[in-house]
C-alpha cells in the first residue's frame, strides 16, 4: 500500500470518527478524544490536519461531498425554467439537512465561544450563500425575480428561511414533519420571490 493511500484511508477514518463521536458527544469533543477514537496518535491528526480547526474544516466539507451536495446545487443551477431551480435547489438543500443536522447544531451552538467551530460553520455559509447568489442572479437574469429584490437580498432570505437553526426549530420543537416543512417552504419561497408570471 502507498504511502497516499494509507494517508487517504487514514484521513477518512479520521473524519468519519470525528463525525460520530461529534454526533454522539458535541463539537467541543478534543484532538486527543478522536485520536482514541481511531486508534492512532494525536500527531497523526495533526499531521494530517494542522490544527484542530482544520479538522473540523475538512469534517464539514467531507460533508458535503459525501452527500454530493454541490453536485444537486450545479444541476438545479442548469435548469431551463426558473421556478423548477429555486424548487430543485431548496429540495436538495433540505435533503441534506437531517443530515449534517447532529454535528451542524452542534457546531451553531459553539461559534461564540470556539473560533475553531466558528470557522469551521463560515467555511461551509459562505459557500452556501454563494451558490444562493448564484441562483437569485440567474433567476433576475430571467426575469423571475421579483422587481423589490436584489440577488443578494434575495439569496440572504432564501439563506435564513431555510437555516438549519431554522429547520430544527420546526422539526425538533414545532414537531412538523420533513413533508410540511418543505411544503410550506416552497410556497414561501415560491410566492416571496418569484414573479406572478413565472411558470414551471
Amino acid at each position: 500500500m502507498s504511502t497516499n493511500i494509507r494517508g487517504d484511508k487514514t484521513r477518512a477514518q479520521v473524519l468519519d470518527a470525528a463525525w460520530d463521536l461529534i454526533s454522539e458527544k458535541g463539537a467541543d469533543v478534543s484532538v486527543s478524544n478522536i485520536a482514541v477514537a481511531v486508534g492512532i496518535s494525536r500527531q497523526t491528526i495533526y499531521l494530517h490536519f494542522g490544527s484542530r480547526g482544520g479538522l473540523l474544516v475538512a469534517l464539514v466539507r467531507r460533508a458535503d461531498e459525501r452527500f454530493q451536495i454541490k453536485e444537486q446545487f450545479d444541476a438545479a443551477l442548469n435548469l431551463p425554467q426558473p421556478k423548477d431551480r429555486l424548487v430543485r435547489t431548496l429540495q436538495a438543500w433540505l435533503a441534506f439537512v437531517p443530515k449534517i443536522y447532529p454535528v451542524a447544531k452542534d457546531l451553531i451552538r459553539l461559534r461564540d465561544t470556539d473560533a475553531d467551530a466558528a470557522t469551521a460553520w463560515a467555511d461551509r455559509m459562505d459557500e452556501l450563500r454563494e451558490w444562493l447568489l448564484d441562483l437569485m442572479r440567474s433567476l433576475q437574469r430571467d426575469g423571475a425575480l421579483k422587481d423589490e429584490w436584489s440577488p443578494e437580498h434575495a439569496s440572504q432570505f432564501f439563506w435564513v428561511q431555510t437555516s438549519v437553526q431554522a429547520w430544527g426549530l420546526l422539526r425538533k420543537d414545532c414537531r412538523w414533519s420533513e413533508e410540511v416543512i418543505a411544503t410550506n417552504l416552497e410556497l414561501v419561497l415560491a410566492r416571496g420571490l418569484l414573479r406572478d408570471d413565472t411558470g414551471n
